[in-house]
């Protein structure tokens, strides 16, 4: 059962595929990827128990040393976060559309599990730095009202702060611009 997530971000593919290794073989975890992305990082994304994620980030961090970037763990991730991170979110033209855009990965995630808390929303994407030079955004739609306090909660949630490059709400946009979004 999924409890808690982990991500790891490093600015070393060599490092980072060290790391992958350790966090796998600390704690009982489930690998959901390790890539490499843009520019030059390596992201590892993995689920379990709190107290094994937990363990395994420790792990992590420290066999990362000072090529971490950032990290976090979020125990009770809302489930929109892994289909939206998946690209598997249905699409639905529900009114608005917002998305918000860092500067950081974790700071994405962290923003997603937040606004989708929030307000009655669905999050359709997560793109986390892979081919938009490292960056990260989300992408949710919904009523006016519910985006508008989505996008409020992500930009707002304390783990995310100071990553926030810019954010929109768009009401009522033009459907042609849905084909985009995936």
């Amino acid at each position: 059962m999924l409890n808690a997530i982990g991500f790891l971000e490093l600015n070393s593919i060599a490092k980072g595929i060290e790391t992958a290794d350790i966090i796998l073989k600390t704690a009982e975890v489930r690998l959901v990827f390790a890539q490499a992305s843009c520019p030059g990082k390596y992201q590892i994304f993995f689920t379990g128990e709190v107290a094994a994620v937990q363990a395994a980030m420790d792990a992590g961090r420290q066999t990362g040393g000072t090529y971490v970037v950032d990290g976090c763990v979020i125990p009770r991730l809302h489930p929109q976060v892994i289909r939206a991170i998946h690209g598997a979110a249905p699409l639905s033209e529900n009114g608005a559309v917002g998305v918000m855009e860092f500067f950081s990965i974790t700071a994405s995630v962290y923003a997603a599990d937040a606004a989708v808390k929030a307000a009655e929303v669905e999050l359709l994407t997560i793109r986390l730095g892979t081919g938009i030079g490292g960056k990260s955004f989300v992408v949710l739609t919904g009523t006016v009202a519910a985006v508008k306090a989505a996008v409020d909660a992500g930009e707002a949630d304390a783990n995310a702060e100071g990553m926030l490059m810019t954010s929109v709400v768009i009401p009522n946009p033009d459907p042609a611009l849905f084909d985009t979004l995936l």
